[in-house]
């Protein structure tokens, strides 16, 4: 008889990659949730704490004519979540107005 070593993929965690280890820069997540029929949700996660969220929810509000909140998770910290698909938007924003390098950001979704 012959053996095959097979290996089974565990579960994979979308959030699980978001928990940086020690010393290295934290990433920004950029995420783009379906929500209901063609409607979605941004979220955005992984910016410092030291930044002021209702200031930068304030902006990205005015700049691409949209709702949002900040929402205080347990687990993931503060999180920005605006209202349609806002991912390249809140990307450039991030780069423009030099609160995230290019490189620290990375976009999930679709």
């Amino acid at each position: 008889m012959v053996e095959l070593d097979l290996q089974i993929p565990a579960a994979i965690d979308p959030f699980a990659e978001a928990q940086d280890s020690a010393g290295t820069k934290a990433k920004v997540h950029i995420r783009v949730q379906q929500r209901n029929g063609k409607k979605c949700l941004t979220t955005v996660q992984g910016l410092p704490d030291d930044f002021s969220y209702e200031k930068i929810l304030k902006d990205v509000k005015k700049d691409f004519c949209c709702n949002g909140n900040v929402v205080d998770d347990k687990e993931l910290g503060k999180v920005i979540q605006l209202q349609g698909d806002q991912r390249k938007n809140v990307q450039a924003f991030l780069v423009r107005s030099n609160l995230a390098a290019k490189d620290q950001i990375q976009v999930h979704g679709f």
